[in-house]
């Protein structure tokens, strides 16, 4: 198994990445051996991995890392880097490797706090391994100043520093750092290389890894967790059944409220085992004593944990709430999909009944006009409006047609 397995659908990129990291270890054993670099080469310091949701850009941009630092005795003897077996290529990985420094968004925002030690540790020599490489898992995410500060190191990068930035979109990028940075854009996988992603790698059942990723629409991740998570199934059985539940008011406002405490219950799950770990590694690291108490002029690092953790709480309760609206947003599009007699592949086949109800008794512009609240919804979140009056709107909306 090669680091590239991990990217579905994607051999373009993956043979993109994999001359380019074997260009990676000709300029290193260069170095090594003080020599001159190749003359022609793929590899550079800086580059821009984009693509729609659940295409596999984080995953691509690690998997490089992994190659860039891998340690394979075979790569002497002509084998490629990125065996996905070597210990530079396991801890890259799972994030745990010395050299390679992960960034995401905590909040709604990378702030420039967040990224002045990133930015100072990009300037040094790796400490063992053969790259010093900085993930940007969120680059859409960068605010005026913590974008000033990647421009500036991508501009004037160390010999060893390799800067690899995620976004949905090449315009979701400053046009000042993109133009230095490498272009891969990665395509949605499809349907079947998904399914069969599920069946080869987590020994899913055919028929529940093909309507996972029908259900998906080719987002690897969330495919996984469907046919993985029991939980998540019932999630979004009870996202698809809201658009019954809003013929009144009165249903139309319990569904909203019902939509944004499972959000909320959900984010604080994924929150609890994070943040009691962080809290107490962090009390470890400032001196407190065993029964807790914390050392003096500790307070204020205390706080800013607690900060960062309401923050990273309030993302992830909308990003859950986000993927109950693209399940939403999947649900119209198979109505509208049977009002205008598409034959475009249902992803929800197993809520049909209810599509056909929908499809028969509405109207292909009220479907739309549904598709378009859904959007704007989705929009109110992202400009911080309270999740509850966002929802709330959208649901009535919804009933509205």
């Amino acid at each position: 198994m090669t680091v590239w397995d991990d990217l579905v659908g994607q051999e373009r990129v993956s043979e993109q990445l994999d001359a380019a990291a074997r260009d990676a270890d000709a300029l290193v054993t260069a170095a090594a051996a003080d020599a001159p670099p190749p003359e022609a080469s793929r590899m550079t310091h800086a580059w821009l991995f984009t693509g729609p949701p659940g295409a596999g850009r984080n995953q691509a941009a690690r998997a490089f890392a992994a190659a860039l630092q891998c340690v394979s005795p075979d790569r002497a003897l002509g084998g490629a880097p990125g065996c996905g077996f070597c210990d530079g290529c396991h801890t890259a990985l799972v994030g745990t490797h010395a050299d390679v420094t992960t960034v995401a968004a905590v909040g709604t925002q990378i702030l420039a706090d967040d990224m002045r030690d990133t930015v100072r540790k990009s300037f040094t020599s790796p400490a063992n391994g053969r790259w010093q490489i900085i993930l940007v898992e969120d680059a859409e995410r960068l605010n005026e100043k913590s974008a000033n500060a990647v421009l500036k190191a991508v501009e004037e990068p160390a010999p060893r520093t390799v800067w690899l930035l995620c976004a949905p979109s090449i315009e979701d990028v400053l046009p000042t750092i993109r133009s230095r940075c490498r272009h891969l854009n990665l395509s949605t996988p499809s349907v079947d290389a998904v399914a069969d992603m599920l069946v080869r790698r987590e020994g899913i059942e055919p028929e529940v890894a093909a309507a996972a990723a029908r259900a998906t629409q080719g987002h690897v991740d969330r495919a996984r967790r469907l046919a993985t998570d029991p939980a998540a199934r019932e999630r979004r059985a009870a996202v698809l059944r809201l658009p019954l539940r809003v013929e009144d008011i009165g249903g139309a406002l319990k569904a909203a409220q019902e939509l944004v405490d499972a959000a909320a219950e959900d984010a604080k799950q994924l929150a609890e085992e994070t943040d009691t770990k962080e809290t107490e590694e962090l009390k470890a690291a400032l001196g407190a004593s065993q029964g807790g108490r914390m050392p003096r002029g500790t307070a204020g690092v205390m706080k800013d944990l607690e900060d960062k953790q309401k923050r990273r709480r309030t993302r992830t309760q909308r990003d859950s709430l986000d993927l109950a609206l693209t399940d939403l947003t999947a649900f119209y599009r198979d109505v509208l999909a049977l009002q205008l007699g598409s034959r475009v592949a249902i992803a929800n086949a197993d809520a049909e009944d209810a599509l056909e109800r929908l499809a028969r008794g509405s109207s292909p512009e009220s479907t739309l006009r549904r598709i378009e609240a859904i959007a704007a919804c989705r929009d109110a979140l992202d400009r911080n409006v309270a999740p509850l009056l966002a929802v709330e709107a959208m649901t009535m909306a919804l009933r509205a047609g």
